[in-house]
């Protein structure tokens, strides 16, 4: 179980804003865009260390990516480009939002064990390259295994809800940390948390297909 899976549930609540944005002749994919671009913004905002503002325009960020796929739904203008994009734009944003934090300077580790700063940076590079592998296991499996049964414009596969932490996780530890003055622990718990998952997948995936 992670908060993947319980994503319809939420989509449900973004309702209002998707019809906002239809009334306004916005599409999906301009949605996807204004996602991308408060993600930078957050990015931008934790270089400098406003991790509070940072945070808020990271919820923004989330919200606006669940609001494309309902503006999409609604309005019956859902394409396979669209599917990708958002895929696209979620990587870039997480990226984005971890290197911010990665070059605001904070320390992450240096400060808890006698080690040079460089190994803070070390933490981030876990972290990101976690956050995409851990996404980057469901296309390829997609791609190899051949899942394409789509499901409100999603295609289905047991991987959603395997994997202890996703997106969903990532992007909560990263604004709870940047609320609370705790982001040096969310970057740790992201570096740990999103390997961790991909190697769950992995086990699953070779228990199901080797």
């Amino acid at each position: 179980m992670n908060i993947t899976s319980l994503r319809p549930k939420f989509i449900k609540y973004t309702e209002p804003v998707a019809s906002f944005f239809i009334r306004l002749g916005v599409t999906p994919n301009q949605v996807s865009v204004l996602s991308v671009l408060f993600g930078f913004s957050c990015a931008l905002a934790f270089t400098q260390r406003y991790f509070l503002a940072g945070s808020l325009l990271l919820v923004v960020s989330a919200i606006l990516d669940l609001v494309d796929g309902n503006v999409a739904r609604k309005n019956h203008t859902e394409s396979r480009f669209g599917a990708v994009f958002d895929w696209v734009a979620d990587k870039y944003v997480d990226a984005a939002v971890i290197l911010g934090v990665g070059f605001s300077g904070i320390p992450i580790v240096s400060h808890l064990v006698n080690v040079p700063p460089v190994a803070d940076f070390g933490v981030v590079g876990l972290a990101l390259a976690g956050s995409l592998i851990n996404t980057f296991i469901k296309p390829v499996t997609y791609a190899e295994i051949g899942y394409s049964e789509r499901i409100a414009g999603k295609i289905e596969d047991p991987l959603e809800g395997v994997g202890f932490f996703g997106r969903p996780e990532t992007v909560l530890a990263l604004v709870l940390g940047g609320v609370t003055g705790y982001i040096w622990v969310a970057v740790l718990l992201i570096a740990v948390c999103t390997n961790l998952s991909a190697v769950q997948r992995i086990v699953y995936l070779y228990r199901q297909y080797s």
